[in-house]
């Protein structure tokens, strides 16, 4: 996240650029505002997620087993691969969208230490309910990005 509500002013940035030369304040200035948009988006979203009793994370990793065209389930690792979170929190999360009834946990037929996750057909309702409102929620904020400039 980005807290900085008020950035600084062009004439900040330009004081900052004759103290460190080799500050482009052109780059600043664009990289602020995009920090600042950004988290601004994943707060509406993190919203969003919360008044369905769901979380960014757990949207996530049922979102990246669905994107996968030719296969069912992906093994923890994969995920764990395609998810910028630490091993353990991506249990916690995979254990409770299991006991949620979201997927569906079971052990890799060759490797019985590797697990295989799985969306059920209530993780499937699930996106299938959320999507519609999550895909709202970014084009309203990008709607009001293009009328703002």
């Amino acid at each position: 996240m980005f807290f900085l509500k008020d950035l600084p002013s062009r004439e900040t940035l330009e004081r900052y650029h004759d103290r460190f030369p080799t500050m482009q304040v052109d780059a600043v200035e664009k990289a602020l505002i995009l920090m600042q948009r950004g988290s601004q988006l994943i707060r509406r979203i993190d919203d969003y997620f919360a008044r369905h009793d769901f979380s960014q994370l757990r949207y996530l990793i049922l979102i990246v087993i669905d994107r996968e065209p030719d296969r069912e389930e992906l093994s923890v690792t994969e995920l764990a691969a395609r998810l910028d979170v630490s091993k353990p929190v991506m249990t916690r999360t995979l254990k409770g969208l299991a006991e949620a009834g979201f997927v569906e946990i079971s052990a890799n037929e060759h490797d019985r230490r590797a697990k295989r996750v799985a969306l059920t057909r209530a993780g499937k309702d699930k996106l299938q309910a959320i999507l519609p409102g999550f895909y709202e929620t970014i084009q309203d904020f990008m709607s009001k990005e293009d009328s703002h400039g």
